[in-house]
This record gives structure tokens, sequence and C-alpha cells, in this order.
């Protein structure tokens, strides 16, 4: 297929001779002619391999070029190509990111902010918004508009707040289609107008024109976006190869958000609430994907096995002929079928996240599975005859001693004499996170994460077992990041292209005069925090009342996905809470030990006389 493109304006075509990048083994991909379109450059900020394995930015891609006057193609990270010289160009017509009207970037991980900084530079793009808008381009076209969005910016963006134009705030679905009308009518001329129009926009955070502190006269929230009728669009894939995590397999998010609770887990605030894709949606997809030869099927949830209809989607697929592989699971309630089928159809590897290893710590975290039924999970795993079982764990939870970590220890011995065959696990460390109930508390010090990592190793290695324990060192460079205000911009610039080390990143820090105590220590409850700016639809005293339960070793509230007649955390409003009229039998929000009473919850205000901080709770580690 011709790899010709404009390479002028939209209305005028010359051509570009190949810029000699490697053909890809892919099926799906999107070419279009350039000319009269408005140009897309869609990048996660990662290497091939790892951004399509992202369905966000396969998803995406299908609803820019779904406009038929869009062309979106793609641009991938790759190390080393900037200090080799090498230009950024685009996969479907090697275009260079430069000529693009939009360059779109979705941001998974804290991490893959280094690379956004290194793009920018190989493809010769001024980094900071207000340096491209003083200036032009050689030929006199303006920057490419810089916008980002996804998990990694959506609660906290300021650390990449100075280098994008604008940042989408939650679900991007309907968002991007308006953002393109606006595009349409002038905002391509006129940047200054269509970021002021963007900033009247619900969802859109344009950094140049809204203060971040709270503190600040004319400070504004921004609303977080989310869509409230998921079957509205195909969330599975649109692209398949074999050069991916998920090689040629069709990936379909069968539901979105998590009323788990899990105290930790950004995913879990940033998505709610729970909502899901009907089962035939699901089969539907699964049938064309099958049409096309792809019977590998990857199911795509923050926990699959709380979709409220997995038992008979496992089924139907298995009887169609996929072969199926999940996510991540729940085991409380465990759905047999799925495991079955998991196992029937070659998966080879069953995944438990106990989190903790002991109760006392689960409980902290809001982790409500319990010991047997997770155990009742790795039996079932070595019954259905899986050659791997993993085993996912964090290390350095708020108030974890080394009696949790003798826990972890035992319970993975636990699972030891039940499961036969190989057992990996992974020791990561908690890094606090926006918009959780944990955001105030500090990281646990790097010397301690990095004993109690040795210590599990020293016990489990002898009994073969694979213990995978991610740095403790990086670690810390993601909760600097994750917990990081604009500041940390500077910091990100002084890094030399290809010189990022833990050490050369907190030079920079310090030479910025940042002090990496202030980000990575625990905060005072109530004061203002970096991401003030985001209203994430959780309310702040909801997260001070699920602290006040942490210190006292206790569950909070869950919320699946057909629940309703709640208002408590404020992420639904009130036609989505209250979407089963007035039918006393709907569905409601239910705690460990039975329904959830709503008047139970009371601000922090009423609390806070009682309440004692969760790092004082705990003995000292």
């Amino acid at each position: 297929m011709s790899r010709k493109r404009t390479v002028q304006n939209r209305n005028s075509i010359a051509h570009r001779p190949r810029g000699g990048q490697p053909e890809r083994n892919e099926h799906g991909a999107i070419h279009k002619d350039w000319g009269g379109r408005i140009h897309v450059a869609l990048t996660m900020p990662n290497t091939y391999y790892v951004g399509m394995s992202s369905l966000a930015l396969q998803i995406l891609y299908r609803i820019f070029n779904a406009e038929p006057d869009v062309v979106c193609e793609r641009i991938f990270w790759e190390k080393g190509a900037a200090q080799a010289g090498r230009p950024l160009l685009s996969l479907e017509s090697e275009a260079p990111a430069v000529d693009f009207d939009v360059w779109a970037f979705t941001i998974s991980w804290e991490m893959d902010y280094f690379n956004v900084v290194e793009l920018l530079r190989q493809a010769g793009v001024p980094p900071l918004a207000v340096d491209r808008a003083a200036s032009r381009q050689w030929n006199g076209k303006p920057w490419p508009l810089l916008i980002a969005g996804g998990p990694g910016v959506t609660m906290n963006p300021e650390p990449m707040a100075p280098f994008f134009d604008a940042i989408l705030i939650g679900e991007g679905e309907e968002a991007v289609p308006h953002f393109i009308e606006r595009c349409r009518h002038g905002g391509l001329d006129d940047h200054e107008a269509l970021l002021a129009e963007l900033d009247r926009t619900p969802g859109w955070y344009a950094p140049t024109l809204r203060p971040s502190n709270r503190n600040h006269p004319h400070f504004r929230k921004v609303e977080r976006l989310w869509v409230r009728n998921l079957p509205d669009f195909d969330t599975s894939s649109a692209l398949y190869t074999p050069d991916t995590e998920f090689a040629n397999m069709h990936l379909m998010e069968i539901a979105r958000g998590c009323g788990r609770g899990c105290r930790f887990c950004l995913a879990g605030y940033v998505y709610r609430p729970a909502r899901e894709q009907p089962l035939e949606t699901l089969l539907a997809s699964a049938e064309r994907a099958l049409s096309l030869g792809y019977t590998k099927i990857g199911l795509v949830s923050a926990a699959v096995s709380d979709h409220t209809q997995i038992d008979e989607l496992a089924i139907a697929l298995q009887q169609m002929g996929a072969s199926l592989s999940a996510s991540s699971m729940r085991m409380d309630p465990i759905s047999v079928p799925l495991i079955k089928a998991l196992a029937e159809t070659g998966a080879k590897t069953l995944t438990v996240a106990p989190e903790a290893g002991s109760q006392r710590l689960r409980n902290v975290i809001n982790k409500t599975q319990t010991e047997e039924q997770m155990m009742r999970a790795i039996s079932l795993a070595q019954e259905f005859n899986f050659p791997q079982l993993k085993l996912y764990f964090m290390v350095g939870h708020p108030t974890e001693t080394d009696d949790d970590i003798q826990a972890l220890i035992d319970f993975t011995l636990e699972a030891r004499r039940r499961f036969k065959r190989r057992i990996a696990i992974n020791a990561t460390p908690f890094v606090p996170k926006a918009h959780t109930p944990f955001q105030w508390e500090a990281m646990t010090p790097v010397e301690t994460l990095r004993r109690r990592q040795k210590m599990i190793h020293q016990a489990l290695a002898r009994h073969g077992i694979e213990v995978r324990a991610d740095s403790p060192d990086w670690a810390e460079v993601q909760a600097v990041l994750s917990r990081g205000d604009r500041a940390l911009a500077e910091a990100l610039l002084a890094i030399p292209s290809g010189g990022l080390t833990v050490k050369s990143f907190f030079q920079a820090l310090a030479a910025q005069g940042l002090d990496k105590e202030h980000y990575v220590g625990a905060w005072e409850i109530g004061s203002p925090l970096p991401w003030d700016v985001v209203q994430s639809g959780v309310s702040e005293n909801y997260f001070h009342y699920e602290l006040r339960l942490a210190s006292r070793n206790r569950t909070g509230l869950s919320c699946p996905p057909d629940s309703a007649g709640c208002m408590a955390c404020q992420a639904c409003d009130p036609a989505w809470a209250f979407r089963y009229g007035d039918n006393a039998n709907r569905p409601v929000p239910a705690a460990k030990g039975g329904p959830w009473r709503a008047e139970d919850w009371m601000p922090w205000t009423q609390l806070r006389a009682k309440a004692q901080p969760l790092r004082e709770a705990s003995p000292q580690a």
C-alpha cells in the first residue's frame, strides 16, 4: 500500500520518499489520503510492543478514524532512536510528527513521562506549551496542538501540564468527536481560541488558562468525564499483530471500572462507577473476531470475574471455539466456569492477587477476599492442570510490619503445598496515588522495601518459587511523579536525552531546588494537593472516611456493577444513581457483612476528633 502523504497544507499534495521504517505484520491499520483532512498523530509514549498491547490506544484509533475527514496515524517511542538522530515518523505513512495538526498522547503510566519529553525532542518540537505558543515552525506553520489523556494524567495532570496544550480528564469516547468538531470550525488555525473554547468545555484542562492551586482566586476544578452508556461504543480490538504481549488476540473490554474500593488502586477510583458491556454485545464482538480467524479472546476489565454474566460469557465463548485469557479475577465469589474455560482452552497461567499476606493488612487496604477463598482458587488451578500460578503482592502498604511479610511468606508456602507446578510471585512496592484514600500516606523507605523483598526471596526461593521484585529505587521515582506538581516539568527537562537513571532523576530534582522527601513523605490530611484541579467525582470526605476505616483495620464499601440508590462517594450523578427509579427492590451497595446503610456515613468534619491518622494507628515497622 502506498506510503505517500501530504506535506504542505490540507488541500495540496506533495510526496515524501519512504523513510525506511520496518514493515509491520499487522491487520486493521487504516491508510487514508491526506488531502483536505485533519491530521492526528496518536501516541502511547512507549514501544510498539507495549503500545499495541493497549486496548485504549486501539479504541482511540478507531474513534478518530471513524471521522471521514480525519487521518489518524500512530507514532511510538523507540529506545535509542532520539540519540541516534532518527526522525520521528508515523507508522502508516511515515509522516514527520511536526506535519500533524494534532499530536494526541494516551498516557497509562507515570514512568512514560520521560518518554514524552524524549519524543518531543526527537520530533524537534519545543517541549513546553508556552514556547510553542510563542513560536512557529521554520515554514511558518504552527506547531502541532498537543493533547493528552489516559489514567497516567487523568487523576494528576500536573507534572505533564506544562508540556501539553490541553489534557482530557476522564474517558474519551464522547469527548473525541466533540474535539474534532471544534477543530473543523477553525480551531486548528487559531490555537488560542480553540484552547479558550476547550477551557469552557467539561472534561478539558488547558493548563495555561487554569490555575491548579485551590487557594488561587481564579481556581476552577475540571470535571472528570465518564461514559454512562458503555454499550454505545465498541471497546474491542481494532488492530491485530503478533508483535505484542497479546499476540493476535482479540481483546474485549467487558466492563469498565471497579467497585471493590481497594484503597491503593487508582483505577478503582478513576473509572467509577462500574459499568458493563452486555452479554450479547460481547458475543457478537467475539463472533466477528472468530470469523476473521482470531480465535484467542482476551477478556479485559479491572475485575473480569465481577461481570454479572461472566459464567454465561465464559461458557458461550468456549462453545464458540475461542481460547480464553483474562486480565484479572477476584475469588469472592469464584467463577468456576471461567477458570474451567480458561484451563480447557489453553490458558497457561492462573493469576491470583492477594496483595497482602495477612487478613489484618488486607482489611487495611480493603481487599475483601479471604485466604480460604483464594486457596480454593489455587486448588482449582491444580485440579484443572494450569502450568503456572502467579501471585501478586504489594510490599510497603501503610501499617505493614515484618509480621505481615511473614504472613505473605506463609500464604505462598501454603499455595506451594496445594499447587505442585510452577509458582511465581510479584512483590511490587506500594506507591501512593492521587485520588485514592492513601493519597496522603508516605511511601515506605527504600531500605525497608529492599530488606523485606530480600526476606521474601530468601524464604521462598529454596522452595522453587520464583520471586519477581520491582525495584524500590524506581518505585520511589514513580512516587515522586505520581504525587508531583508542575515544578517537576523543569526536572524532567533537565535530564539529558538517553541519560535517565535513578541517580540522574534525583540529581535533576535537587538542581531545581525540589525536595524528594516532600513528594514521598506523609502529607497532612486535608492540606492542598497538586491534583486539586481535578474533580474526580469521588469526594475528599469519602477518602477521609475510608482512611478512618483503614486506621481501624476495617474494610469499607463495595459498589457492584448493578448497584444503585447511593450517592455516598459522589462519583455517580443522581440520574445514574437512581436509574432504577423508585423500585424498592433495586440493588444497593453492600459492605462486608451485609447491606451498607447510607446513614452510617458522616463527613470527616464530624469524625476528625475521633479519627486517628493511619500512620499513627499502626505499630512501627
